[in-house]
């Protein structure tokens, strides 16, 4: 099916059972507890088990991904279902040492006192990696927030080779711009706080597969461990995914022309956009996305300047999170990652690209 046509299945997913006067967006339904003078036929049980408002947004996710898909109330607790999913105790992980700390953190104070073994390896060297002994393998590419990118088929090929499953972080690219199930993939995880919710008002995420007894596991885990999104959260989310498409195609536009203005300037060093031809990870960008994406980083002098660059930029939102309407940006070594103390992450939004350049270039003139 092609992207053009899954977008539009999705927008009119509930056309097809839409009565005389029913509402074109689905209404907020928050309710805990269900009629029930009996079980048997009962499509609603209890409001841990399952709610008619998640139900929409993963139906829009299941058309989008082209699988079955689960979600949750974070981009983490989707993370967290897909791992404890698929380990136990005694099993290898191997994770990115470059990708979102927050999963390093859970490995290492929940996951290792479990008695799971994990295994840190850089993004850009898993393509050359042994992959021996895992039964796991989680991959998030392009890298959060280094940029680096691995080749998500041969990671697959490679994994299943040893018997683990892999698992990919899609946060940075959504299911629009790259989709790691086609390419052989288990589980995606994602945050669809991020782009999909696009608004920087929810937290959301959602675990996607395409075999029926793991995604089983993956919900068992949900209903068992009581990690379930809230009903307006997934409404919220259903409006943001109707737009996703056109937010998508515009940020992503005025990011590879920002990367490549930024590639001329002096200050901008280490500059990392995976859609410049002159970036490590375009080859393998290229095979597997369909666009480049909206996220790019690079270095400044220094804290003192880096910290300068983002007070004066009038356009840039000093923000933790990516893929919202407002482009945002921040130092990233404040968190810890191992980055250079000017690191900036810089996520494009929707603003008219003039405008938000004459203000990126203003501030760099320091």
């Amino acid at each position: 099916m092609t992207l053009d046509r899954r977008f539009a299945d999705m927008l009119h997913h509930r056309s097809a059972r839409l009565g005389q006067g029913d509402p074109i967006v689905p209404p907020v339904i928050s309710a805990t507890t269900f009629h029930l003078a009996g079980l048997e036929g009962a499509r609603h049980t209890y409001g841990r088990a399952a709610m008619p408002t998640w139900e929409e947004v993963e139906e829009q996710l299941t058309i989008l991904e082209g699988a079955s898909v689960v979600g949750f109330p974070s981009g983490m607790a989707a993370i967290t279902a897909a791992l404890f999913a698929v380990l136990k105790a005694g099993d290898m992980l191997i994770l990115p040492k470059d990708g979102y700390y927050t999963t390093r953190l859970l490995a290492d104070r929940f996951l290792a006192p479990l008695g799971i073994d994990v295994k840190l390896i850089a993004t850009r060297e898993v393509d050359n990696a042994d992959f021996s002994g895992a039964a796991a393998v989680f991959i998030e590419t392009p890298s959060n927030p280094g940029l680096d990118c691995c080749d998500i088929a041969l990671a697959a090929r490679k994994s299943h080779a040893v018997g683990a499953k892999l698992i990919v972080d899609n946060t940075t690219m959504t299911a629009l711009l790259q989709r790691p199930l086609d390419l052989g993939a288990d589980l995606v995880v994602a945050a669809d706080t991020k782009a999909p919710a696009g608004h920087s008002d929810v937290l959301y995420g959602h675990v996607s597969g395409r075999e029926a007894a793991l995604m089983a596991r993956v919900a068992e885990w949900r209903k068992l461990s009581g990690a379930v999104p809230g009903a307006f959260e997934a409404w919220l989310l259903h409006r943001g995914l109707e737009t996703l498409e056109v937010r998508l195609a515009r940020m992503c536009a005025s990011a590879r022309i920002l990367a490549d203005r930024l590639s001329g300037r002096a200050r901008v060093k280490r500059l990392r956009y995976p859609g410049l031809p002159t970036d490590p990870s375009y080859a393998v960008a290229q095979r597997q996305m369909t666009d480049f994406g909206f996220l790019m980083s690079f270095e400044l002098e220094d804290e003192e300047k880096a910290e300068e660059f983002l007070t004066r930029c009038r356009y840039l939102s000093q923000a933790t999170s990516f893929g919202g309407t407002h482009s945002a940006a921040e130092r990233r070594a404040r968190w810890g990652d191992a980055v250079a103390p000017g690191f900036i992450r810089l996520s494009v939004g929707i603003e008219p690209l003039e405008p938000l350049w004459a203000a990126i270039a203003d501030a760099l003139t320091l």
